[in-house]
């Protein structure tokens, strides 16, 4: 069993929860929701591993926890951030690191996305009017470019692209 670190999970649809319960389990980590996250349980770990949704170009919850972890200068942070979009799409999850981490911590911070997919199911109103108003507005255009072809088409329903097989990169640095 692993002690001495910490998987915080922040999931608004299940993905990263479920992500965050198979690296647990495959490592004997404990887990514990963003929500009861507070600097004294984190001062308790030598590594915490931070799992959260890409959500409008940015990882949620994010900037609570390096504050936090900021503050503990013995704690090692990993990120790991699930998304809708297929990781062979290399190029936008590079691009979407590049714009949620300096390229300092791009070299400090071990980062791992894993491919989620979209639950409508468990999305709140506040998303699904967001997800709604981006699919009205490449629906009404014309010439679409390939990718925004592709994205319509994605986001037309609910879908679940998970695999066991997108935690074994993180899971082999613990």
């Amino acid at each position: 069993m692993n002690n001495k670190t910490l998987i915080i999970y922040k999931s608004s649809t299940g993905f990263t929860e479920k992500y965050a319960k198979l690296i647990a389990g495959k490592t004997g980590c404990k887990l514990a929701a963003y929500k009861s996250v507070t600097p004294g349980l984190i001062a308790k770990y030598d590594t915490i591993v931070f799992g959260s949704r890409a959500h409008a170009g940015m990882i949620d919850g994010y900037k609570k926890i390096k504050k936090i972890t900021s503050k503990i200068p013995s704690v090692k942070l990993i990120l790991f951030v699930t998304g809708a979009t297929p990781a062979a799409s290399k190029d936008i999850i590079e691009a979407f690191w590049k714009q949620n981490l300096s390229p300092e911590e791009m070299l400090k911070i071990p980062h791992f996305y894993m491919p989620g997919g979209l639950c409508y199911e468990r999305m709140s109103m506040p998303d699904k009017l967001m997800m709604k108003m981006a699919a009205l507005m490449i629906k009404n255009k014309k010439n679409k470019t390939p990718f925004e072809a592709g994205f319509e088409n994605a986001i037309k329903a609910s879908y679940d692209i998970s695999s066991p097989e997108y935690i074994k990169p993180l899971v082999s640095i613990l």
